[in-house]
């Protein structure tokens, strides 16, 4: 891919102009369908749709929504997909207009059109050309759909709903709309019970043919079908239907033209946020259509009212030729299903919420610190009812309400039983949060309560050894190894949250906590280190025990990533290399963190080649090239895209302190790029690298540039 060239080498921020470059990430097909796995994603941030066209010429979608949780069907017996709740499809659509000429074998041609979140299908040419477009608004929770046609068509509507008399409900001899919801049973978890979601079709023109289908009253050159989703909780159908028809007489208030200018003017400053475009060879074009597009999918669910689902957001599809394992038989499965449930794995979760802090997408962050702040006090009295203490961690994997299990250390051993470490990431994730954006209120009312909690749950939790220091004892090294003696995880966690909590303003903390703190953090264990292959290496646990490791993850690095005890610029950096050298499982993609973790090292090499990996992942069942495959996960897997993103941004940049250092790890290979990254203290770096050199820098504020280093010239 040749990226244009801007001819104007000193470029000021204001003038550089992201659409020919983001065009090049456009995503364009010329052959239809036939079917939802060759679907392409929008979204508004609460609201997905999985677009794609059948070969008679149907336009059609599946409508997700972040906070439509179901329930698993009585008879279902896997409890991965029993806990946790369905993220259900809101239902399927089905747009038809009258003598199409894809069913006469016309042209074809379907675009994702990025710059304004919309997908474009031109269907023949000349007098018989149709063209559909589809944006869901990115300030209103609206669905539209646009006709346009050379001669008067009739265009038909249809909600194709598979689970009509079984959980949802069509509302008969409704006026010129179709209406429906879906309400969770009774014998749903009581967490589940309350759900109603559902929507209205609707449009000027558009008269019942029956209770599932609209139709123009005559044949028309253009139309807009409206499609307003609402979830509601603690509603019943009636006064969801109510607040439905409420939230439509607001938004049919506002001119079309209005909302559709102000949708594109969403959309243009998010893609102003940041930008990375890696200009070379094809490895390199990859790369960057699959950052690009990895951003914009996590844009379009990333904004609703709870967090992105690792296995596969809202975005996941029906499949007839399912298969379990490469052993089971070939099963026909909706687009409700999804491997590993509805719960939400921190160690997969966090990988698609880190990238947002350099991309400055910090909106969508909150749903996810949301969920967990609204956890903690449910966590917080059983932690008290448990063990008689104060204090509070999350479950590696949980529901969206939370909850914790017993987990006393005569507890038998399990993945993630006796698991602690997620509180302590999210408050590494949370403090940046509030480094880079400055929100002291977010640091009181969210980022305090949670860190505090889960420090104080360590504290209390634990014993001492003969040395007066802090002694993890039952605790796991992640899910590798169980009931482990000081895992370094959560060692170096400790030291990285508490350091940082020492070091807040002093309007934000009181001379008690404090104290404590300070406590805590000259009681707190040394990360363990040994020898293995003659070189000095970081461990996963303390000696003298043995333990047996249940899964392919190398727990011993999470001291460079997440927690960034090591690194470039930092004491032990040789340590560090050491141990990444010589770790044991070196898979690619999914949830593994090496492209990260090279990166943070200065290993150019090695994390291009983990990013690329993750950047050409595709799954090869479904044609969207951004759609990652299901490796541990479910398809399409957002954790090895979160994934790439970090990797890519930490080659880029990376910080310690107040020190930003630009190209730490960019490969030889890709010696031309543009990019603009954010950066603690409210910073934004943006420049353009020429040749393996750093080009044209814009910091803002200006007084951070003093703050920059170049390591192209070391």
């Amino acid at each position: 891919m040749l990226l244009p060239v801007i001819a104007n080498a000193q470029v000021k921020k204001k003038e550089f102009n992201i659409n020919p470059f983001l065009s090049t990430c456009d995503v364009t097909w010329n052959t239809p369908g036939p079917t939802s796995m060759q679907s392409m994603p929008t979204g508004n941030g609460d609201i997905g749709l999985n677009v794609w066209v059948e070969p008679n010429g149907d336009f059609c979608f599946f409508i997700g929504k972040t906070d439509a949780w179901g329930a698993a069907p009585a008879t279902e017996k896997n409890n991965w997909i029993k806990d946790g709740g369905v993220l259900m499809k809101l239902g399927k659509v089905r747009i038809s207009v009258s003598q199409n000429p894809v069913a006469n074998k016309g042209t074809f041609q379907q675009i994702l059109k990025l710059h304004n979140s919309e997908i474009l299908v031109n269907e023949g040419t000349g007098a018989n050309a149709v063209q559909l477009r589809v944006w869901v608004d990115a300030n209103h929770p609206v669905i539209r759909v646009e006709s346009k046609s050379v001669k008067p068509v009739l265009v038909k509507v249809t909600l194709d709903n598979w689970r009509i008399g079984k959980g949802d409900t069509v509302l008969p001899k409704q006026a010129n709309k179709i209406m429906w919801y879906h309400q969770n049973p009774e014998y749903a978890d009581p967490h589940l019970q309350g759900f109603v979601f559902g929507g209205i079709i609707k449009g000027k023109g558009l008269t019942n043919k029956d209770d599932t289908t609209l139709q123009t009253i005559k044949a028309v050159n253009q139309q807009v079908v409206s499609i307003y989703p609402l979830t509601s909780k603690e509603l019943t159908p009636d006064k969801w239907m109510a607040k439905l028809n409420g939230q439509i007489s607001r938004i049919e208030a506002l001119p079309l033209e209005h909302t559709r200018l102000a949708h594109q003017q969403w959309w243009n400053k998010f893609w102003h946020r940041s930008w990375i475009f890696v200009n070379g060879d094809d490895v390199a074009k990859t790369t960057t259509q699959g950052y690009i597009l990895q951003r914009y999918i996590t844009a379009c669910a990333g904004r609703g009212a709870y967090p992105v689902k690792f296995n596969g957001s809202i975005f996941v599809v029906d499949n007839p030729q399912y298969k379990a394992n490469e052993n089971a038989s070939a099963t026909a499965i909706d687009a409700d299903y999804r491997e590993w449930g509805g719960q939400y794995w921190m160690q997969n979760t966090r990988a698609m919420y880190w990238p947002r802090l350099m991309a400055g997408d910090f909106d969508e962050m909150l749903p996810l610190f949301k969920m967990y702040l609204d956890i903690l006090p449910g966590n917080k009295k059983q932690v008290e009812n448990y063990y008689h203490h104060d204090g509070a961690y999350f479950q590696e994997t949980s529901p969206f309400w939370g909850g914790l299990p017993y987990m006393g250390p005569e507890v038998k051993e399990n993945w993630t039983g006796h698991y602690f470490t997620p509180i302590l990431e999210l408050s590494m994730m949370m403090l940046d949060y509030y480094e880079y954006t400055g929100d002291k209120k977010f640091a009181r009312e969210t980022l305090l309560p949670i860190a505090t909690a889960g420090v104080e749950f360590f504290d209390k939790h634990f014993g001492r050894d003969a040395h007066r220091k802090l002694l993890l004892d039952p605790d796991n090294s992640i899910e590798m190894f169980w009931k482990a003696h000081d895992p370094a995880p959560d060692i170096a966690g400790l030291h990285a949250v508490v350091s940082r909590l020492i070091t807040l303003p002093s309007d934000l903390t009181d001379e008690k906590s404090l104290k404590n703190w300070k406590r805590l953090y000259s009681e707190l264990p040394d990360l363990p280190v040994g020898d293995k292959d003659a070189k000095q290496v970081l461990l996963p646990y303390t000696g003298p025990q043995t333990v047996k490791g249940h899964n392919l993850e190398n727990p011993e690095l999470y001291a460079v990533y997440p927690f960034r005890l090591y690194g470039l610029g930092k004491p032990g950096l040789q340590l560090a290399i050491n141990t990444f050298d010589v770790r044991k499982f070196k898979d690619m993609g999914c949830w593994v963190q090496d492209p990260i973790q090279a990166a943070m090292l200065g290993l150019a090499d090695v994390a291009k080649t983990y990013v690329a990996f993750n950047f050409a992942r595709k799954e090869p069942a479904l044609k969207f090239p951004a759609f990652w495959a299901t490796g541990h996960d479910y398809a399409p897997d957002e954790d090895n895209g979160g994934n790439g993103e970090n990797g890519l941004q930490e080659m880029l940049m990376q910080v310690n302190g107040k020190k930003i250092m630009l190209l730490p790890a960019w490969p030889k290979a890709w010696g031309n790029a543009e990019f603009k990254l954010n950066a603690p203290y409210n910073t934004t770096v943006q420049g353009r690298i020429v040749d393996g050199k750093l080009m044209d820098l814009i910091v803002t504020p200006a007084s951070r540039k003093a703050d920059i280093i170049d390591m192209s010239k070391q």
